[in-house]
């Protein structure tokens, strides 16, 4: 018996949910999936499928060898993707974390573009805000805004910068205090980023002038865009990535504050990184990738 290919069989046929569904998608006797399947479930001893006239489902031992089958599937299909990754074009699967509203309105606007671009690639891209540790390989690559990466393993490429706005809706303006100078920020309702459980103090710099103000309000959260809809609901005035706000500010639905001051949340850095490790330095995927989002950054 060849495992692998038994393996495979009895993969198709829990994806497919049955033995006739199976060969049809593998182009082959539904006699020979069947037999295959068989002589697996003898050679380890145990019942892999329950079957019935109509469909097949897993039993507890099945699921847990499915599981393990999938895995070694997608190793195979990684170690493949590995040798043709280093070639002329970018071939495979590039598994990406972004952060949530960054992928979704700067990058996922254009991935069509980009999947035109590189025909033989294809993406499994999560979306999340926690900084994801690529050392236990369940990503390629990872961007990150601020701050770069804290660990020596990691390979980090800068991708562009960005600018932190202060804004709020003119009409949550038109009924609170003048802002004719930053320091009254401390009278108005500020909407915060939460980093961690520490509260952090806002930046100002103008020239030789440097403020640092300890605001309150009414809101905190660790999701930029519930901020930022807070701040269209007039709910107070939000500090957040130009990225995030400046189709708002174009429209007029936000207003941005203090522009010729220098703003920054503590000793957050504004640039946007790429994160990999060492040994994706020749991938073509990788670097493709890279240089997509290199190209959307641009001024």
């Amino acid at each position: 018996m060849d495992k692998l290919l038994a393996m495979k069989m009895f993969a198709a046929t829990v994806d497919a949910q049955g033995f006739s569904a199976a060969a049809r998608k593998l182009g082959v006797a539904t006699s020979s999936v069947t037999r295959l399947v068989d002589a697996l479930e003898s050679a380890l001893g145990t019942t892999l499928l329950n079957r019935s006239t109509r469909q097949v489902s897993l039993t507890e031992a099945g699921a847990r060898y499915y599981a393990r089958a999938r895995d070694i599937f997608e190793a195979l299909d990684e170690a493949d993707a590995s040798v043709a990754d280093r070639g002329e074009e970018p071939v495979g699967v590039l598994r990406l974390c972004l952060p949530v509203e960054f992928g979704r309105r700067v990058v996922a606007p254009h991935l069509g573009v980009f999947l035109a671009r590189y025909p033989a690639m294809e993406l499994d891209i999560d979306m999340s805000d926690r900084l994801d540790d690529l050392l236990d390989g369940r990503y390629d690559l990872s961007i990150r805004l601020g701050d770069p990466s804290p660990n020596d393993e990691l390979v980090c490429r800068q991708l562009g910068r960005f600018q932190r706005w202060l804004v709020a809706s003119p009409a949550y303006l038109a009924r609170r205090h003048r802002l004719d100078h930053p320091e009254q920020l401390l009278e108005h309702a500020c909407l915060r980023f939460r980093y961690g459980q520490k509260a952090r103090p806002w930046r100002l710099r103008q020239g030789d002038q440097a403020l640092e103000l300890a605001v309150s309000g009414p809101l905190r959260s660790a999701n930029a865009d519930l901020l930022r809809e807070a701040a269209l609901a007039d709910s107070g005035i939000a500090l957040l990535a130009d990225w995030l706000v400046r189709d708002d500010v174009a429209a007029g639905r936000l207003q941005r504050l203090f522009g010729d001051w220098q703003i920054s949340p503590g000793a957050a850095n504004d640039s946007i990184n790429a994160l990999y490790l060492p040994n994706h330095r020749g991938s073509r995927r990788v670097q493709a990738f890279i240089g997509f989002c290199e190209g959307l950054l641009k001024p």
